[in-house]
């Protein structure tokens, strides 16, 4: 492997663990001080700066993709080489396992007085929830979740696609993390009900593969007819679908750069 992967690598290990380490941990606080220090309105602000702030760490090496979805994205519309798309995908899972355990490690006493030391997966004390999603007891797998899910993802990209696009209205690199910081703010007060928009792969399987280990046990893959797929299919094919969007409406329609005034 050479330097230069490795490199990126790093950076997308550490910007995911900045972005998770910090989007857990508003959810655990919320919870575990029963809505005492902080609701859903904190929450939501606490992922949108977690996205800034991943993003400044890892932006300047990769562009901070931080995300499997935006990596197929940019593999399928953007000439992303491939053969990074697993290894950078590897690198975000584990930057989101190692945050989930940093959590874990920092709120373990919190978490104890909170359930008594019985992990639970759902009920009255239920804890998983905090590292990875689960959807609303009435929302169905299949199409309600994957719909939510692809949506979801499918706007970020979207944005995300128009706010890099030079030749439309992008903001200075400085300020872009902000902004799509803000755009995860947005489809959490409004896509956040059904099923807590993951919209992020690596950001629900790494945490509910700590969970698995960590106590909660097999029941995190088995809750909710088996819900651990929705979040990881459904956001792969909605960031496609978003970037795609955008190219159809917006980029095609570009004027070509030899064919410009000058």
């Amino acid at each position: 492997m050479s330097r230069s992967l490795l490199r990126e690598l790093a950076a997308e290990f550490l910007g995911t663990f900045v972005l998770i380490v910090f989007g857990v941990a508003v959810v655990a606080q919320v919870v575990l001080s029963e809505q005492q220090n902080g609701n859903f309105l904190s929450i939501n602000i606490g992922w949108g700066l977690a996205v800034t702030m991943g993003i400044y760490v890892a932006g300047g090496v990769t562009g901070a993709h931080l995300n499997p979805a935006v990596t197929v994205a940019l593999a399928v519309l953007r000439g992303f080489s491939w053969r990074k798309v697993l290894p950078y995908c590897l690198a975000q899972l584990a930057g989101a396992f190692v945050a989930s355990v940093v959590v874990y490690a920092t709120y373990h006493e919190a978490l104890h007085h909170f359930d008594g030391g019985t992990r639970q997966v759902v009920g009255e004390h239920a804890t998983a929830g905090i590292w990875a999603t689960y959807p609303q007891l009435f929302l169905s797998n299949v199409p309600g979740g994957l719909v939510d899910q692809i949506v979801g993802t499918a706007l970020l990209l979207l944005c995300i696609f128009a706010l890099t696009d030079e030749r439309n209205s992008a903001p200075q690199a400085m300020l872009a993390p902000v902004v799509v910081g803000t755009v995860v703010f947005l489809i959490g007060m409004t896509f956040g009900f059904n099923a807590g928009y993951a919209i992020n792969p690596a950001r629900d399987l790494g945490p509910r593969l700590f969970t698995a280990f960590a106590g909660w046990g097999s029941e995190v893959f088995r809750a909710h007819d088996g819900w651990w797929w929705v979040p990881i299919v459904g956001p792969l094919i909605g960031g496609v679908l978003g970037g795609a969007t955008y190219d159809l409406f917006i980029h095609r329609w570009h004027p070509q750069e030899d064919s410009e005034t000058p």
